[in-house]
């Protein structure tokens, strides 16, 4: 399975890079499109892409989603999409693993119960049933197309935890079909699910031997490139930085992205990065472990791929798709305050001083800022110790009022039901949201989730104190392949779900949304015009025009009182 002949080092090959569902489409998938720009130049043939965003897949998704909105009731629903990923990716992968019908039929209610914590009927099940069949035959029919068109000599899938066991059928079925095409496989997965230290890794490697022929773990491109050229033990498997001395990629000599694949109309936004990995160690988070050590590139070098990605693709909308801007942003907005032509850009930030400067988030403003998603994950100063969060709640909301000050969207994380989160707690976080509404654009809430291994928390005295637990019967285990853990701790998982419910019922009272679709984006960017003076363009604003948007240099200070904070068309 190596790659030795000076014929495929010289680039004769032919490597499908493809990402599958489910995903939520924002954004062209940064990862194949990062591997093909840095293998294209170095001899190689590349072609990526994304099959979520095809409309037959888009349509099985709603069709699935409606049949748990009508088993769901409204109360219960909470975040639904995002929690409605687990019920979807557990049952993809127990249809693959399926043998006796009525235990699969079973199975798929408990995964319903275990989520929204209703029943689910016989007739319910059975649609359910029926839309992942369907899904699976449309898979398999486009990805033999694609592999009859594009005759790649090595297949390789960019993984995450909701689009495995999709990845997983593509995988058996190119081997089943194609048995000459080598099979690699990387993506995120492996920083929570799979992660290096999780016992799920084990079993994994064992399940996939006959079809994945090499696991790649952490930042791809070297490694993926030396495995191309037969740099590394061919009878070895499954290869991480240690492999080649923890080389990682010099972010000041990258190739912008290569999006040429891709339609960027099927997107809300244009993509870049300027980073990788984060240089804080938050306890429910795995992105230290996927990346390692943190880096970035020069403010001139981002603005300047951002300016050529306009003008391949004629998009002027940027999602940075980093852990954090806050190491980049004052250096980043001095120069599109300068550049041509008018561009803009969002991404994750993080309380700091800056982000409570009105200056500062007036200049950012100035600059193309567009959107800040800022991780705040709770408002009880205990919890957010727990977290190691390192950041104070009142600073907290200095930063979200001086964002909605500016205009940019002020979009707040939260994660619900942290371990030692208690009512009180959680309360502070509800008292929060009704103090900032008027400065809140969007809040989205999750669940704690907990992995055996793979997040920053889960060494020393982190999540080692407590006991996992199963949350699935042990007899479903050969239909799920990974068990998912809870510990043993407080709060309880049903008390954690309860509370995501209250949580997106109290955002519901208060007017604060969380658009998933194109037409709730539409009136949620509605709203904050009315509430924010200096309101950035909608969305839609951006869809079809090329030629750009130019009002964000214009944007003036506003007056606002000593006595409280700028509630826009509130405020008098």
């Amino acid at each position: 399975m190596n790659s030795n002949s000076k014929e495929e080092q010289t680039g004769q090959q032919k490597i499908l890079l493809a990402l599958l569902p489910f995903w939520s489409p924002m954004i062209p998938p940064i990862g194949i499109a990062a591997l093909k720009s840095y293998l294209v130049p170095r001899g190689f043939r590349v072609k990526t892409a994304d099959v979520s965003i095809l409309e037959e897949f888009k349509e099985l998704y709603e069709n699935y989603f409606q049949v748990l909105r009508e088993t769901v009731p409204a109360d219960k629903r909470g975040n639904f999409y995002s929690i409605g990923h687990d019920v979807l990716r557990n049952h993809m992968m127990a249809h693959m693993n399926r043998n006796e019908k009525k235990e699969y039929l079973e199975l798929i209610k408990i995964l319903v119960s275990k989520t929204f914590y209703v029943e689910m009927e016989d007739i319910q099940v059975s649609r359910l049933a029926a839309i992942v069949t369907d899904v699976y035959a449309r898979l398999e029919d486009y990805f033999l197309r694609l592999l009859e068109r594009e005759k790649p000599s090595v297949l390789g899938l960019s993984v995450y935890s909701d689009t495995l066991p999709a990845s997983l059928f593509v995988f058996k079925l190119t081997r089943e079909r194609f048995p000459h095409i080598q099979t690699y496989m990387g993506g995120g997965v492996f920083a929570d699910q799979l992660a290096l230290r999780s016992p799920d890794l084990n079993r994994f490697l064992e399940e996939t031997a006959g079809y994945i022929d090499k696991v790649v773990i952490g930042e791809g491109e070297i490694l993926f490139l030396k495995l191309l050229r037969g740099e590394l033990p061919a009878s070895q498997r499954l290869f991480t930085l240690d492999d080649i001395d923890r080389q990682i990629v010099d972010l000041g000599t990258v190739d912008i992205l290569d999006l040429s694949d891709f339609n960027l109309t099927d997107y809300p936004y244009n993509i870049s990065y300027t980073s990788r990995s984060c240089p804080f160690q938050c306890s429910f988070c795995s992105e230290t472990i996927q990346w390692g050590k943190y880096r970035k590139k020069t403010a001139g070098k981002i603005v300047e791929e951002v300016g050529q990605l306009y003008e391949k693709h004629g998009y002027p909308l940027f999602l940075f798709s980093d852990s954090l801007l806050n190491p980049v942003i004052e250096d980043v907005a001095d120069k599109f305050l300068t550049s041509e032509p008018v561009l803009y850009w969002e991404g994750w930030l993080r309380v700091d001083k800056h982000s409570r400067d009105r200056a500062k988030t007036l200049k950012w403003r100035r600059s193309g800022f567009y959107h800040a998603r800022l991780g705040i994950e709770s408002a009880s100063p205990r919890v957010l110790e727990l977290m190691d969060k390192r950041i104070a709640v009142e600073d907290a909301k200095e930063s979200i009022r001086a964002l909605a000050h500016a205009g940019i969207k002020t979009t707040t994380l939260w994660v619900v039901g942290h371990p030692g989160e208690t009512e009180a707690d959680f309360r502070e976080t509800l008292d929060f949201l009704e103090e900032l509404k008027y400065d809140i654009y969007e809040a989205e809430c999750r669940p704690f989730y907990y992995y055996l291994d793979g997040q920053a928390g889960d060494s020393g005295e982190g999540w080692g104190k407590f006991k996992p637990i199963p949350l699935y019967p042990r007899s479903t285990e050969n239909m799920l392949l990974f068990q998912t853990w809870i510990p043993d701790c407080a709060p309880p998982r049903e008390i954690t779900y309860q509370r995501v419910n209250r949580f997106v019922d109290h955002c519901n009272k208060l007017g604060i949304p969380n658009p998933y679709s194109m037409s709730d984006i539409y009136e949620a960017d509605q709203r904050w015009k009315k509430l924010q003076r200096n309101a950035v363009p909608s969305l839609v604003e951006f869809k079809g025009n090329a030629g750009g948007i130019d009002e964000c240099r214009k944007v003036k200070e506003l007056m606002t009182l000593d006595a409280g904070p700028d509630v826009g068309d509130f405020q008098f």
